[in-house]
């Protein structure tokens, strides 16, 4: 379906908008995805990370809602703070010159300030699901007239954490009226068949590999070393040249110290993760994204749906715990057919492990080492 099939059926807003980002053409996800939502079916998506999933679902979201009315027509939950951040400055770029205004609900953020956004009328609002439905609760959000409700990440909503809020949510709109759509980069049999039971007949769009999006070059290496000797090979990835690397740790307690141990080493980095507070979230995303720092520090939870361009390195400071969170870390580099490096700091028991998983994914794997400062063959 070419660009222009798709932007026939929205609103001339949406046409301007896609002119002036210079887009080509619509990715898979969002061929086969946005006629489904326009025609009002509940849905099931599955796209890998990078494929342009958040538009698949917010173009036709904000074509529906009719920017006349006063009330709240559309809901998108995250599950994480960043992501609400983040979709909401792709709603405010999306709908400019729609009327459309939109707000963002968050826990933790001051409940007087939300309260106030609430009094502007937002026909659409992005929220992590706790405080969603706390305001429901307080009749603050009213869902009398919300037709859409959006799961991103679906399959980080659909835990034990998460589902029974979700689960409350849904049941607070019309049945007959509303339609859920959810969207994840991996979709496991278990999110599926929740999915099943929350949405109505949904149409399940699986989505392998975007052709559409220039192949990504990405390569896969690995150095071994003892968990104790990583802050060494840490030291040297983080004064690689023209650098910008996302490094993941499997907890908050391991994160702080290796950000603690990398500045006594005067080598400043950020960090993400979920005890910090909103604005030292948002300072050391700012301070990443701007190139300030080149190294992010993040736990897998926080770094959920974090969009940042242009991430040259992905490193696995802690092995990932299956195939699938290795596959989501990894996504964060070589996105809209750059070229990136995944890069797994294994022990030597790891490393077997590692062979097999790269082996099932079908991906190849060399193990590399540091000679003068650059990345080399073992020879």
């Amino acid at each position: 379906m070419s660009d222009q099939t798709l932007l026939n059926r929205m609103k001339p807003f949406i046409e301007e908008n896609w002119a002036k980002q210079g887009f080509q053409q619509p990715t898979t996800i969002q061929e086969k995805a946005i006629p489904e939502i326009l025609d009002g079916k509940d849905i099931i998506a599955e796209s890998p990370t990078g494929t342009g999933k958040t538009l698949a679902y917010l173009l036709p979201v904000l074509n529906k809602i009719n920017a006349e009315s006063k009330a709240m027509q559309a809901i998108i939950l995250a599950s994480s703070q960043e992501l609400v951040m983040q979709i909401l400055t792709e709603v405010q770029k999306w709908g400019e010159n729609s009327g459309v205004r939109s707000a963002s609900f968050i826990g933790g953020a001051n409940v007087k300030r939300q309260l106030d956004k609430l009094k502007k009328n937002p026909h659409l609002a992005i929220c992590t699901p706790g405080r969603a439905l706390e305001l429901i609760k307080q009749k603050k959000l009213k869902m009398h007239e919300v037709r859409t409700i959006v799961l991103d990440e679906a399959d980080q909503l659909l835990v034990p954490e998460h589902i029974e809020s979700v689960r409350q949510i849904i049941k607070a709109t019309q049945k007959e009226e509303r339609q859920v759509v959810m969207f994840s980069a991996t979709l496991t049999d278990r999110t599926e068949a929740l999915g099943k039971e929350l949405l109505s007949e949904p149409a399940v769009i699986r989505v392998k590999k975007d052709t559409t999006i220039e192949a990504a070059v990405v390569e896969h290496i690995y150095f071994q070393a003892e968990h104790r000797d990583k802050i060494k090979l840490m030291e040297k990835i983080s004064r690689l040249e023209n650098a910008k690397v996302l490094v993941f740790i499997k907890d908050i307690g391991n994160l702080d110290v290796l950000h603690e141990k990398l500045a006594f080493k005067d080598i400043k980095t950020s960090k993400l993760h979920s005890d910090l507070n909103k604005m030292d979230r948002q300072k050391y995303t700012r301070l990443f994204r701007s190139g300030k720092t080149t190294m992010l520090l993040a736990t897998d939870v926080a770094a959920r749906g974090l969009d940042i361009q242009n991430i040259t390195h992905v490193v696995h400071y802690d092995f990932a715990k299956d195939k699938t969170q290795y596959i989501h870390r990894s996504g964060r580099t070589g996105r809209f057919g750059k070229e990136g490096t995944v890069i797994s700091l294994v022990t030597e028991r790891e490393e077997r492990e590692l062979k097999q998983m790269l082996k099932e994914l079908n991906l190849p794997l060399e193990r590399k080492v540091f000679y003068q400062g650059a990345i080399t063959n073992v020879q």
